[in-house]
C-alpha cells in the first residue's frame, strides 16, 4: 500500500527590502501554479518568505521592526495566496513573521504555518532555535539579530495530521538541533516541513563558509533517517541585499538519500512524490522508538542547557 504526496519544494530567489508584499505574493502564486500542473499536493515556502531578511539590519525603532510583521494571517496583502491554493486543490507551508497580541502584550515570532487544500491553516508553528544575537555588532559584515526581533516559540514542536498522514514543521536552524526530529518523531511525524534563510559566509565562524551546502544537507538527511521520516528543506537563494545566500533545497527520503533538489539561485521548483508508507520500514526496525530507546540514560538533554566538563 502506498500513501503519495507529490511535494513541491518552492524555493526563492532574493527579495528586495523595497519589495511589496503583493509582488512577492505574485511570485508564490506562480509557484504555486507551476506545483499544481505537475500534481503537487503541498508547496513548501522558504522561512520569511514575504519580505527580505530583516534581521541581517540593526533597527532601534520599533514601527520599523513593525513592517516586516504581520498582523494576520491571511491578510488583504496575502490572501490571494490562500484564495489559488483553494481554486488550485493544493496546500501549503509558509514561513513569516507574525505579530500576535497574547496575554496583554504585542509578542513577536518567526512563524510557519500549514494550509490544506481548500485554503484553511490546518497548523501554526513557531521558531524556538533562535540563532544570532541580540546587540548590533559592527564589526560584522551584516547582523544576525533573531534573538533581538523574535521571542523563542512557545508552541513546542506539535504533528498534525493532514495530507492523508503526520506532518511536523520547524524553521531553519532548528533543523541543526537533532532535538528538532526527535520531538516530532516520538509523536509519529512521517514528513518534517522547513524553511530556512541561510547565508554562505558565517561571520563568527568563515571557516565553515566552504561548508555551508554540506552542513545544510548533513542535518536534514540525518534528521530523516534518525527519526524514519521524509524532510523537505526550502530556502531562499542568491544575492539578496548585499547577502549570498545558500538555496539548497532539497527532499530528503526516510532512508536519508536526496530525492529532489533545486539547482538554481533564483524562484525554482523541485518535485517529488513522497510515499508515507516508506516511513514504516525505518519506524519498525532500526528506530522502532519503542523497542529500542533507553530514555531513562538522555536526563542531561533536558536537565543541562550548556555543556559542563568532567572534572581533571
Amino acid at each position: 500500500m502506498s500513501r503519495i504526496v507529490t511535494v513541491g519544494a518552492a524555493q526563492l530567489g532574493p527579495i528586495a527590502r523595497n519589495d511589496t508584499r503583493s509582488q512577492v505574493v505574485s511570485r508564490l502564486i506562480a509557484l504555486l501554479t507551476q506545483a499544481s500542473q505537475h500534481g503537487c499536493d503541498l508547496v513548501v515556502f522558504p522561512e520569511l518568505a514575504l519580505t527580505t531578511f530583516f534581521p541581517r539590519w540593526y533597527f532601534e525603532d520599533q514601527a520599523e521592526i513593525d513592517q516586516f510583521f504581520e498582523r494576520e494571517m491571511p491578510g488583504p496583502e496575502t490572501r490571494p495566496l490562500f484564495e489559488a491554493a483553494r481554486e488550485l486543490g493544493i496546500g501549503f507551508y509558509l514561513g513569516y513573521a507574525e505579530l500576535a497580541e497574547e496575554e496583554g502584550r504585542t509578542r513577536h515570532f518567526n512563524t510557519s504555518i500549514l494550509v490544506d487544500k481548500t485554503g484553511a491553516i490546518v497548523g501554526k508553528y513557531r521558531k524556538i532555535h533562535l540563532p544570532g544575537h541580540a546587540e548590533h555588532e559592527p564589526w560584522r559584515q551584516f547582523q544576525h539579530l533573531e534573538k533581538r526581533y523574535f521571542e523563542t516559540g512557545n508552541l513546542g514542536f506539535p504533528v498534525f495530521r493532514a495530507f492523508g498522514g503526520i506532518i511536523g514543521m520547524a524553521i531553519c536552524n532548528d533543523r541543526r538541533w537533532p532535538e528538532t526530529y526527535r520531538v516530532m518523531g516520538l509523536q509519529g511525524v512521517e514528513m518534517v516541513l522547513i524553511g530556512y534563510n541561510t547565508p554562505v559566509h558565517n561571520p563568527p565562524a568563515p571557516e565553515h563558509d566552504n561548508l555551508s551546502h554540506f552542513h545544510n544537507q548533513l542535518v536534514m538527511q540525518s534528521g530523516a533517517y534518525q527519526n524514519g521520516s521524509w524532510v523537505v528543506g526550502v530556502g531562499k537563494a542568491g544575492n539578496e541585499e548585499g547577502v549570498m545566500q545558500i538555496g539548497n533545497s532539497i527532499i530528503v527520503a526516510p532512508s536519508g538519500e536526496i530525492v529532489g533538489a533545486c539547482s538554481t539561485l533564483g524562484d525554482e521548483l523541485a518535485v517529488a512524490r513522497c510515499d508515507l508508507d516508506l516511513t514504516q520500514s525505518y519506524k519498525s526496525t532500526t528506530f522502532n522508538f519503542a523497542r529500542h530507546r533507553e530514555p531513562q540514560a538522555y536526563g542531561l538533554i533536558v536537565e543541562r542547557k550548556g555543556a559542563v566538563l568532567p572534572p581533571e
